[in-house]
Formats: structure tokens, sequence, C-alpha cells
């Protein structure tokens, strides 16, 4: 694993491939890597305060506005999978955040994701700025992330490159 991406990416937590997520591929269908990866963004949004507690207590959340999969190595029912999350930016509304889904046992890089989300108002349904506390620990992941690297596979565009 990058040793960069464990010491200061926001570990985003862990989990095992269920039996029912492979396909008839024998490894974890594409369906699967966006559940698990919603997993990760769960953890992110619990710790910065966004979690279901905060959409229940406040009548606002957090809307997916744009994702994007890569599947880098197979994954297959039983392996243990580790996930690491880097805030890319931000703004008063958004975040645009890249998640990691690592082989736990292998350490090899399975898979990757990149958000572009977005706070809600969920009385009015549009988009609304970030509370104060969740807004200052988003800046201070940021501020963790500024020295590593922009990963390579973000803002990568889907084509079929012709020579």
């Amino acid at each position: 694993m990058e040793q960069a991406d464990l010491k200061k990416c926001f570990a985003s937590g862990e989990l095992t491939v269920q039996p029912d997520w492979i396909d008839y591929n024998g490894h974890m269908n594409v369906g699967y890597y966006v559940v698990a990866f919603d997993k990760a963004t769960d953890a992110l949004l619990d710790h910065l305060g966004l979690g279901a507690v905060y959409r229940c207590e406040h009548n606002a959340s957090v809307f997916v506005l744009e994702a994007h999969v890569t599947y880098d190595h197979e994954v297959g029912s039983g392996d243990r999978l580790l996930f690491r999350t880097q805030i890319l930016d931000h703004d008063a509304k958004r975040v645009h955040i890249f998640h990691r889904m690592y082989h736990a046992e292998e350490c090899y890089l399975a898979a990757t994701n990149e958000l572009m989300i977005m706070h809600v108002d969920l009385k009015t349904r549009r988009p609304a700025p970030f509370p104060k506390t969740p807004h200052e620990r988003l800046q201070d992941l940021r501020r963790l992330h500024e020295c590593l690297a922009r990963p390579d596979a973000a803002g990568r565009a889907i084509a079929i490159r012709r020579s």
C-alpha cells in the first residue's frame, strides 16, 4: 500500500466481500463495488458530523452529484477490504472526494471511487452551505491531504483512445 495513503488519508472503514456479491465471472460484481464505497462514504460523513443522525436532526443531507469508479484488480468472496479517503477539494456546499479500496491481506489497490457531493436542505431540496462544525472538519482534513499527490485516476474521462 502507498505509505502516504496509510498515514494521511482518512481511514474510511473495512469490510469483507460477501458470497452473494460474487457474479458469474467469479469476482465481486460491479454494483457491489459501489455499495462498498458507499459504506466508506458513510464513514467519512459520520466523521464530519453529516451522517444519518445529522440528517434526522437537521433535515439536511448530502447528495452525490457525480461518481466515477475504476476497477483495478479483482476481489473475491471472503476477501477483506480496507478503504482510505482523500479530500481533493471543497467549498461552502460541495466536497470532492477520492476513495481507494485495498485488499487488506495482499495490499493491492482493488478499485477507486471519485465523488462530487453536494450538501442539501431537504425541506427545499436545494443546495445549502455546510454547517460550521462539518465545514471546519472538512477544512482540517483538506489541510492534512494537501501534501498528498493528486491521484492519477482523479478527473479521468471515459473514452476510447485512438492513435
